[in-house]
């Protein structure tokens, strides 16, 4: 009997410059890669969803502000609605902000300056095969990341246990001087209520092949391929 492959769709917008590298982290993953275009009206039938890393047009106006008026966000975001698990990685965490499907915004770093280095994010609530408390390191590479919503709206995030992930130490303490970028909170990445939506500035798919370092991206697609899993087993 053939085994299950979930189909990963890879949204490629104008200025995407990570979906080669979520397509080849999805088959080293064991997944089924597929190509999406900004401009498609449907999704093909996939599984998965990713929004890739990079500057989706040039990001103009604000990061994100653009892509997410894109033919494709409408598909994308029926999808979501009905439980489809889609994962937002760096600028597209910023599109799934701008569009709505998450809460808060990312602004410019704290220093103002353009942050590539290694980190480690800790994650702040179970999600498949991810434990609270795990730690996974990974890398960052941007300019706008840092996570911000008001007061009231970051109670919100922490009282309905919307954090998935905060920077932190090696060893999972969570402090100012373990945030790159002056993110509220420390916070490196967000789901939504129903917990189908992830987003997260750091890249774990620069993270999954052990010939080319640290692997703790592998449980974020873990639990991108074990939403697949149980939606489709839901339809079946």
């Amino acid at each position: 009997m053939t085994e299950w492959k979930p189909r990963i769709g890879v949204v490629t917008f104008p200025g995407s410059l990570d979906d080669r590298d979520a397509l080849r982290a999805a088959t080293l993953m064991g997944g089924e890669p597929q190509t999406l275009w900004h401009g498609d009206a449907d999704l093909g039938g996939v599984d998965a969803v990713i929004l890739p890393g990079g500057f989706s047009y040039g990001d103009y106006l604000r990061t994100g502000a653009i892509a997410r008026f894109a033919t494709v966000m409408d598909a994308v975001g029926a999808f979501a609605e009905d439980g489809g698990p889609v994962l937002g990685i760096c600028n597209g965490f910023q599109i799934l902000c701008e569009a709505g499907l998450l809460p808060g915004a990312l602004i410019r770093n704290r220093t103002l300056s353009f942050v590539c280095r290694w980190v480690n994010i800790r994650a702040e609530r179970g999600l498949q095969t991810i434990a609270a408390g795990d730690v996974l390191p990974v890398p960052i590479k941007h300019g706008e990341g840092q996570f911000v919503a008001s007061e009231a709206e970051l109670d919100r995030i922490e009282r309905d246990g919307l954090v998935a992930f905060r920077y932190c130490s090696p060893g999972g303490v969570v402090d100012d001087a373990f945030n790159p970028n002056g993110a509220a909170r420390g916070i490196a990445g967000v789901r939504n209520d129903s917990g189908n939506v992830l987003g997260l500035m750091p890249h774990p798919e620069h993270a999954v092949d052990p010939d080319l370092g640290p692997t703790g991206g592998q449980s974020v697609f873990g639990w991108l391929f074990d939403a697949a899993r149980a939606r489709a087993a839901s339809y079946a």
